[in-house]
């Protein structure tokens, strides 16, 4: 098991400790977690339930607390709205915190035949920032760089010099992100605004998910992800981006603040996947690979999506 050092700061967080927090999670639920599979581990371990139409949603550590209760804040307000989002579980304790791990229980979305667009996310993301947020729901700016220092410091398997390199880099981002002049007005903003974070369902609806780092903040954040994924990695094609800049209204790409928010981007990218470096080959690989791309500006970003 953990210590108590590792479980505060998410150092040791494997798909086998989030297994037994799952487990501990179900009992205490009153749910059974016999045959739960595990669909994706990174700042959460997600779990889709055998025995039930529920995924669970286990944070890496009770940092993440304030979080996972904005999360369910947030689906709460948009439902109320109409709004196609994802949905928590009503009658259950929202947050449950299991062995210092915050645990959320959502509906399963049924998923059609289909991935959402670039189109559909511009759309989403369109309508999402036109919202007005209500007086009883206050939430955090966006966390530009907030997990930075956890992540660098809780990493296993990576060298001492990428170690310190990050930091540094760190430290020049966010002098860099201080000086910026946004060109629009604060609002609702999603905060990890990419395509997977869409789910088409059976009835060809689009839903949006995974609410956590959700913000009030300028919408430019929102656009970053995707402006970076086309401009510095390739991963849409000319027409894909397109359809998205015009879903939406706007080409990050011409600000002059974009290449601030494109390095962000690639940092985030590139400390989130640094986590999961020991759990496997590829995961390692592919780190290595965008470590080193950090460390030349020019060079290019042939990155695998993950």
């Amino acid at each position: 098991m953990p210590s108590d050092a590792e479980r505060s700061t998410g150092e040791g967080f494997t798909s086998g400790a989030a297994a037994q927090v799952l487990a501990a999670a179900c009992r205490r639920a009153g749910l059974d977690g016999d045959g739960a599979r595990l669909i994706r581990l990174g700042e959460n371990a997600l779990f889709r339930l055998a025995a039930h139409p529920v995924v669970v949603r286990i944070a890496r550590s009770a940092e993440y607390l304030d979080s996972a209760r904005g999360e369910v804040q947030v689906s709460r307000w948009l439902s109320r709205e109409g709004f196609p989002v994802t949905r928590v579980v009503e009658d259950l304790e929202q947050p449950m915190v299991v062995d210092g791990h915050p645990v959320t229980f959502w509906h399963l979305i049924e998923e059609g035949d289909r991935k959402a667009t670039y189109g559909e996310l511009g759309a989403v993301l369109r309508d999402l920032h036109s919202l007005s947020l209500p007086d009883t729901l206050n939430l955090p700016p966006y966390p530009v760089l907030d997990r930075t220092d956890r992540r660098i410091n809780a990493a296993v398997g990576i060298p001492e010099d990428d170690r310190a390199f990050l930091r540094k880099r760190a430290r020049e981002l966010r002098d860099r992100v201080a000086d910026l002049r946004f060109e629009s007005e604060k609002g609702p903003v999603h905060g990890d605004a990419h395509v997977q974070n869409l789910m088409v369902d059976r009835n060809d609806q689009v839903i949006l998910i995974d609410l956590e780092r959700f913000s009030f903040d300028h919408p430019e954040w929102d656009l970053m992800v995707t402006a970076t994924e086309h401009h510095s990695l390739g991963w849409q094609t000319k027409e894909q981006y397109g359809a998205f800049v015009g879903a939406y209204g706007r080409d990050l790409r011409t600000w002059s603040g974009f290449s601030t928010l494109r390095a962000v981007q690639e940092f985030n990218m590139t400390t989130w996947l640094m986590q999961n470096v020991s759990e496997s080959d590829e995961t390692a690989a592919e780190y290595a690979r965008r470590i080193s791309s950090l460390r030349n500006e020019d060079a290019p970003r042939d990155w695998t999506p993950g």
